[in-house]
């Protein structure tokens, strides 16, 4: 234990093992992050589909993204108080290694057709979810404030190449499957339990020292070594808390229209005569506009401002409802531009609002709140997923397109409406 904390000490008065560590920990967060983004594409990809086969209607096709991400709710809270008191070490192998379970889980309910244990499983795959999203905080720890949202970036950008592979390997894994007994659907969650449980021992055998416990030590230390007058506590507390709310509703707007329309969009497809195939090429466009431009997007929200790619997000998501709600049926190609457009506003959603969580928080208090919202995040999620099926269901595809477009298009005024009071108060 002593050992442990010389050896955290060792890194608060020296900037420069600091800078070393910051770095060490992006790349550990890079390749975890490219092994936990094949394990989430497979819940996305198929995850409806499988549904609707072992349910035999599609009513219920958004149920199964509504339970995985109802346990990315419940494991985000669990991953954020681990972390917080334990270290992202813990935290995020523990996350990811439950997630890997549940994989395994989705796969034996399929060879079993048991429908209360694929829902049991889904919900406990949720872990890897969460925590794929959680890791995208562990690179700011140690990072200074003009850094925060490119170091964000490139733990999203490194989910890209597992996340975009995931999809295209469904008519892979779905033979491989069969060669086994296995049923096709399931395939994919093979796929994820093995990119789950890896992305856990990456992070459980390679992060040391953690960059929490060292940025809490440092932290500790310089209020050690500062005094602060009540009033510019109260007021810091005030600003805070109204960046943490503004970053967090920027957030779960985002994810509440992303996850409703790509949630219905395989359903919609296959409806539509398009195969596995064509289905596995527009979601893996999705998910590559999702991650993929966050290197760009991490330095914009960096010089721009986070408020105004929050904005550029609800205005993008916007274009995507309308694109996905009037493409012609047929056309592969005015969907795949719709997904692409729908998978980079969440990107700017997403990276804006985590940036504005890191600067709204302390390292005493930091990964517990992000928790907290990644919480809300995940059932804002559960709740797009759930409705989308029934919206398609007692409607249609183009309604919820619609409305999920111009459900976006309610960040500009709230963001603007925030940013004015905020600049009121820092006036007084």
């Amino acid at each position: 234990m002593d050992k442990h904390i010389d050896e955290i000490q060792s890194y608060i008065d020296n900037p420069e093992k600091q800078k070393q560590l910051y770095k060490r920990t992006l790349v550990i967060i890079i390749i975890a992050q490219i092994l936990g983004g094949a394990g989430l594409a497979a819940g996305i990809t198929v995850g409806a589909l499988l549904a609707e086969d072992m349910l035999g209607s599609n009513t219920l096709a958004g149920l199964p993204i509504a339970l995985f991400t109802l346990g990315s709710a419940g494991a985000a809270l669990i991953v954020g108080n681990l972390s917080q008191r334990y270290g992202r070490r813990i935290g995020l192998a523990s996350g990811f290694i439950t997630g890997g379970l549940g994989a395994v889980g989705v796969v034996l309910a399929a060879i079993f057709h048991n429908v209360v244990l694929l829902f049991i499983a889904l919900l406990v795959y949720g872990a890897g979810t969460a925590t794929n999203l959680q890791a995208r905080y562990a690179g700011t720890d140690l990072a200074s404030d003009k850094q925060r949202a490119t170091a964000i970036s490139m733990a999203m950008v490194s989910t890209t190449f597992g996340a975009v592979l995931g999809p295209n390997l469904v008519d892979v894994m779905g033979n491989f499957a069969l060669s086994i007994g296995v049923p096709a659907l399931a395939g994919p969650f093979i796929l994820a339990g093995a990119a789950f449980l890896l992305a856990g021992l990456v992070f459980l055998i390679l992060l040391h020292p953690d960059p929490l416990k060292v940025a809490q030590a440092i932290s500790k230390s310089k209020d050690e070594n500062e005094e602060k007058t009540n009033h510019q506590t109260v007021n810091d507390s005030k600003l805070n808390q109204r960046t943490i709310t503004i970053g967090a509703t920027v957030m779960v707007v985002t994810q509440i229209v992303m996850v409703a329309v790509m949630t219905m969009t395989p359903v919609h497809m296959e409806e539509h005569g398009h195969g596995l195939s064509a289905v596995g090429l527009v979601i893996g466009f999705h998910i590559g506009a999702m991650y993929l431009p966050s290197l760009v997007t991490g330095v914009l929200v960096d010089k721009v401002g986070r408020k105004v790619m929050g904005i550029a997000s609800g205005i993008t998501l916007l274009l995507a409802g309308l694109l996905a709600a009037f493409a012609p049926m047929e056309s592969i190609v005015l969907l795949t531009v719709a997904l692409i457009l729908l998978g980079l506003g969440w990107n700017f959603g997403l990276i804006s609002g985590t940036a504005l969580i890191v600067d709204g928080t302390t390292p005493t208090n930091r990964a517990k709140v992000q928790g907290t919202v990644d919480v809300l995040i995940a059932l804002s999620g559960a709740a797009g997923g759930a409705l989308s099926g029934m919206i398609v269901a007692g409607s249609s595809f183009t309604v919820l397109s619609l409305g999920s477009g111009f459900v976006s298009l309610l960040l500009v005024p709230v963001i603007l409406i925030v940013l004015r009071k905020q600049n009121k108060k820092e006036m007084e």
